[in-house]
């Protein structure tokens, strides 16, 4: 339908059945253009009538370094993306595309600290029930180092 956007799986058929990938990219490239990860979260912000400062304490990240993924002149790894997903009480699906949006690896149920995390989101446990269960689980925290 003209106007709409096509799914993921209308894109790659059409794709498949291209002739020219200019021609293609000239006309589905609009489709193809991300949001870039620091409008996403400020766009959340504003659905969920949020301050960013507000997110970025609840998130458990550096107040500048924050600060610095709202503004644009950083790019989050993934836990980043996570804590903040968290902390804007985002649920399963929203985290997924938060994370697609800021270009990490979605959220995989066959691995053990991820699991725990779609657990956590499932069930809107937050920051610190999250950080328990992984504890709980001898898990990597959310945010350490080592696992971004």
């Amino acid at each position: 339908m003209p106007g709409t956007k096509p799914t993921t799986t209308e894109l790659l058929k059409k794709l498949f059945s291209t002739r020219s990938i200019k021609t293609f990219v000239e006309r589905y490239g609009v489709h193809m253009e991300a949001v870039p990860f620091h409008e996403h979260i400020r766009r959340l912000c504003e659905e969920k009538g949020a301050l960013p400062a507000h997110v970025i304490a609840r998130s458990g990240i550096d107040r500048v370094y924050g600060h610095q993924l709202f503004n644009g002149s950083r790019k989050p790894p993934r836990d980043r993306a996570l804590q903040l997903a968290i902390a804007l009480d985002l649920d399963y699906e929203a985290a997924q595309e938060l994370l697609k949006t800021a270009r990490k690896r979605a959220l995989y149920p066959k691995v053990k600290r991820d699991a725990a995390i779609i657990f956590a989101l499932k069930r809107g446990l937050g920051l610190n029930g999250l950080q328990e269960i992984l504890l709980e689980l001898s898990l990597p925290l959310l945010g350490e180092e080592r696992y971004d």
